[in-house]
């Protein structure tokens, strides 16, 4: 299972930083919103599962790297490479790209892992602030992708973009890539959060504890 897993994320990344990135419009925020999305909601998920409790499972080494930490860890990133300042970079340069890439997979793969991973000893107590990493990270991926698609101006431009073929105007484009973050990462993220609680009550129920 956990290869399987493994091997789907890396799978998914390929399609996204190979056969997407590099053949569509860089200027384009929807298309951008796709691929960070499918980064860090499909691709991190994946290769946490496969990577818990292996030797390449760094919250083991790093205890103090709680699912608390991460996820403030990954609000940095997120809202960080989002600023008008930062995506105008990115999309100018691709080692800039890159490294926006790269940041967006290690901060979610962390995150996941956090809330996944880590040693056996004390899993149920990460579970459960896992359980509120992953809400937390929910809460401002709603919140940024309301912004992105409710603002009344464009933040990234002005000129037409083109998405898949399909031509928009500046301010439909950034809507577009709201409305993804608000289906795909928000959604995503929630579901992992209440997915854990879940499994962490039925662990205290199955042992007797009380829920």
């Amino acid at each position: 299972m956990r290869r399987v897993s493994a091997t789907g994320g890396l799978l998914v990344l390929l399609v996204l930083w190979v056969g997407v990135l590099p053949f569509s419009n860089r200027a384009s925020f929807s298309v951008h919103m796709i691929v960070h999305m499918g980064v860090v909601a499909v691709v991190a998920p994946l290769l946490a599962v496969g990577l818990t409790g292996s030797r390449y499972d760094m919250t083991i080494r790093w205890p103090w790297f709680t699912p608390v930490v991460a996820s403030v860890v990954e609000l940095a990133a997120i809202w960080g490479w989002h600023l008008p300042a930062a995506r105008e970079a990115a999309e100018g340069s691709w080692v800039l790209t890159a490294l926006e890439q790269m940041t967006f997979l290690l901060a979610g793969l962390l995150l996941w892992l956090s809330c996944l991973g880590g040693a056996l000893d004390g899993r149920e107590g990460r579970r459960l602030a896992g359980t509120f990493g992953l809400l937390f990270t929910s809460m401002h991926m709603t919140l940024l992708g309301a912004l992105l698609a409710l603002s009344p101006r464009p933040l990234y431009g002005d000129a037409e973009v083109t998405c898949f073929g399909v031509p928009m105007s500046a301010a439909v484009d950034q809507q577009a890539g709201g409305v993804v973050m608000l289906l795909i990462g928000a959604i995503v993220y929630l579901a992992g959060g209440v997915a854990l609680l879940a499994t962490t009550l039925e662990a205290r129920t199955s042992s007797g504890g009380t829920p």
